[in-house]
């Protein structure tokens, strides 16, 4: 471990063999100079670096000629410090001059070892010394720095305005006090009809002069007014001031005090009023408050503090610097000598073995496999010579192996390509629109059948964050779904509704599907998603032909009496039978009772089923909703109308006609379901951004049972004993007309809302 030069060969030692010392012995005897010096070196350093730094300044300053204690224990500390820098320095040149002449004297090795040694002492001499160069001059100027005259200076300015700032406080205090007193005095504020104006004036002097307070005695110490700043603590402004007055009153001029509390200090300064038409007597006491808070005081005190140790420390000027250039020439040094050291013992440890690596890694280079190192060694060489022949067998044997693993690899990756392609191919062609997102919120994917769907290119969507998308586009069915999966955790979710975009109204089925690895791991969710208008279309036509088919069954029974009884009427005629006036009149009525159900029945379905083409005018919906309900206000008086009408709503382009009907089935149904008693609320709305008009309409009655939701606007669907079930399918088809939309849901707490949006 030291830099001693390794063994001679024993062909070049046999005839010095008994002269020399026993290897473990010599090694021995060379280690440990060099680690007695370390020992004793380094704690010296650190010693000298802490004492100089952090206990030689706290020392008191002294007027004596002698250096004090803790200064000359420093310089006894650079001077140990010093003779170890120069023990290392003749260690070190000891080690050089015996290469030197193991060189001369051609030893073997000795020239790979000088080169290796050399090559170290070059590399680090260089940076070394440049670094020791630029850290003396930086710690020179440093030094220089921290104890030049300009920051001495400011210390001590710091000081002084320091003391000034407290001294700044008394002087607010004593000249708000006088000048407070002679305004008093002008303005005779001290008489009793002047309270209210005393009481106003110091409130607004303790604000004109900043002050914590201002409190005013008569010439008896009684307390006249006080203005007080209530951000001041109480326990500051409630200190004892009875004296301070009395001082005042007994020696007829200004006194001023400095009290301790525990948040801060309080100045007061007191100041006599003469009292108006007695010469030399004294009205009244005025005392004015200054408050000096703990933080300041604390750092008043610091600065004081600070600067006494700046002084102290400045004593030490010198020995730091000294400490410090010691510090680096030491460090250059050992660096110097590791770097010797480390070069002398590489260079006896891998001198053999490196050659005959560098000849085998040579063969290995020209692609001979078979080449094998023969070599004694028990050490990291031995155990790296073993570890290359085994590494070249490992070649040798496996070279065979990574060919035919490179050939099936090359296969799996044209199989993961035509997979990846297949995919995408499939992505691309699908009908159903996809689009995906990752783990982080991200777009990556948006297929082309997705663009027709929504109208929308994916150029606006790839590599943006999903909420701002769907908010962006008003995607609420899609921000729906993605919100339900992140919230509730779950793998799959199914839902459908109607979407507007840009315009167009669409009827979208979504399914969300959380993307997973083979480890289980969450990749995101993939929305696939279908255009269901078409769909719902069919759906309502066969909703329709189910109409028709129970339309045609309604239209049935009733024929079945007819017939009986006109059949019954013809066979008592050709009977001749003596009680035909009483059947006739019996048939006819039963003929004629049921053709009034039938063309009834026929009427309502003849109304739904061809509405009018719509008359389109501008003109305002207020009017029809106020026309609509004041028929009702009068008709049904245990009905409570609440009309809410919002006055920003433009006017509108409807069928008059047909939105009054579409007012009078709702409040109808309505009315009905609270069995014609309680309160029903009619409001609008005007959503400016989407510019449609809302309308609700919402009752306190039984409200909409979950399994009927859906089936209302069906034609021929209806809970009422009485209905035709055609009263919301004629709603839905008027608002359908006018471009609009119609929904129904629960009212809170009770009841059920009707709620349809027209186009503005």
């Amino acid at each position: 471990m030291t830099g001693i030069a390794p063994p001679l060969p024993h062909a070049d030692q046999s005839s010095l063999r008994p002269e020399r010392t026993p290897e473990p012995e010599r090694k021995t005897m060379h280690l440990r100079p060099v680690w007695i010096v370390l020992i004793l070196l380094i704690p010296c350093l650190a010693l000298t670096f802490y004492y100089s730094h952090f206990l030689a300044p706290s020392g008191e300053e002294t007027d004596s000629f002698l250096p004090t204690t803790s200064y000359a224990f420093v310089l006894l500390l650079l001077n140990l410090d010093l003779i170890g820098f120069v023990v290392l320095l003749l260690l070190l040149s000891r080690n050089l001059i015996k290469a030197y002449f193991e060189r001369r004297h051609r030893l073997f090795g000795s020239g790979f070892r000088t080169k290796l040694v050399a090559a170290f002492i070059g590399f680090s001499l260089i940076p070394t010394v440049l670094l020791a160069l630029v850290a003396s001059g930086l710690v020179n100027k440093a030094v220089d720095v921290w104890f030049s005259d300009q920051i001495e200076q400011v210390m001590r300015d710091s000081y002084d305005v320091a003391k000034m700032q407290h001294a700044g406080h008394i002087t607010l205090a004593v000249n708000s006090a006088r000048a407070i007193s002679h305004e008093i005095y002008r303005e005779d504020m001290l008489l009793t009809e002047h309270r209210d104006l005393l009481v106003a004036a110091m409130a607004r002097k303790r604000t004109e002069f900043g002050v914590a307070g201002i409190e005013v005695f008569s010439a008896k110490m009684e307390t006249l007014t006080k203005a007080l700043d209530l951000d001041i603590p109480s326990t500051a402004l409630d200190l004892p001031i009875g004296q301070l007055v009395l001082q005042v009153i007994t020696g007829k001029q200004e006194v001023n005090a400095v009290q301790e509390a525990q948040t801060g200090r309080l100045v007061r300064a007191a100041a006599p009023i003469a009292a108006s038409g007695r010469n030399g007597e004294i009205g009244g006491v005025v005392v004015v408050e200054a408050y000096v808070p703990e933080s300041l005081l604390a750092k008043m005190e610091g600065i004081g503090h600070q600067y006494d140790e700046y002084k102290q420390t400045k004593a030490m000027k010198n020995p730091i610097k000294v400490g410090a250039y010691l510090f680096v020439a030491v460090i250059t040094v050992l660096i110097l000598f590791g770097a010797t050291w480390f070069g002398f013992y590489v260079a006896r440890s891998i001198t053999v073995p490196i050659q005959r690596l560098a000849e085998a890694t040579e063969a290995i280079a020209q692609g001979d496999l078979s080449v094998r190192i023969e070599a004694k060694a028990t050490d990291e060489i031995g155990t790296l010579i073993d570890s290359f022949n085994r590494m070249t067998a490992d070649l040798q044997g496996s070279k065979s192996e990574i060919e035919a693993a490179n050939i099936s690899l090359r296969h799996s990756n044209l199989e993961l390509d035509r997979r990846r392609a297949y995919i995408e191919t499939v992505v691309e062609t699908i009908a159903a629109g996809l689009l995906s997102i990752d783990k982080n919120g991200l777009i990556t994917n948006f297929n082309p059948s997705g663009e027709r769907i929504l109208g929308l290119t994916a150029d606006r969507f790839h590599d943006r964050q999903a909420n701002e998308v769907f908010k962006e586009f008003r995607l609420d069915l899609f921000q729906t779904v993605y919100d339900r999966m992140l919230a509730d955790q779950r793998d799959t979710l199914t839902i459908e509704g109607p979407m507007e975009i840009d315009g167009r109204f669409l009827t979208v089925g979504l399914h969300g599907s959380r993307m997973k690895d083979e480890a289980n791991k969450d990749l995101g969710i993939v929305l696939v998603f279908e255009d269901l208008t078409e769909l719902i279309k069919a759906q309502k036509v066969a909703a329709w032909q189910e109409v028709a088919r129970r339309v045609a069954h309604e239209i049935k029974n009733p024929l079945t009496p007819i017939q009986l009884s006109a059949q019954r009427l013809r066979k008592k005629f050709f009977e001749k039978s003596p009680d035909f006036d009483t059947i006739f009149d019996e048939a006819t009525n039963v003929i004629v009772n049921e053709v009034t159900s039938l063309k009834h029945m026929v009427d309502e379905f003849s109304k739904f089923a061809r509405l009018p083409t719509p008359q389109m005018a501008h003109q305002s919906l207020h009017d029809v909703i106020s026309e609509v309900t004041a028929l009702y206000r009068g008709a049904h008086k245990d009905i409570e109308l609440k009309v809410e009408l919002d006055q920003d709503l433009p006017s509108l382009n409807f069928d008059r006609e047909q939105l009054k009907r579409v007012m009078v089935n709702l409040l109808d149904n309505a009315i009905q379901a609270m069995q014609q008693k309680g309160r029903v609320w009619v409001s609008t709305k005007y959503d400016t951004k989407r510019r449609r008009a809302v309308v609700s309409v919402a009752d306190e009655g039984m409200g909409i049972a979950l399994e009927d939701r859906e089936k209302l606007f069906v034609p021929y669907f209806t809970r009422k004993k009485t209905g035709t079930g055609l009263g919301l399918a004629i709603v839905r088809r008027i608002i359908t007309d006018h471009e609009g939309q119609i929904q129904a849901g629960q009212n809170q707490p009770k009841g059920a809302v009707f709620t349809f949006e027209l186009p503005v």
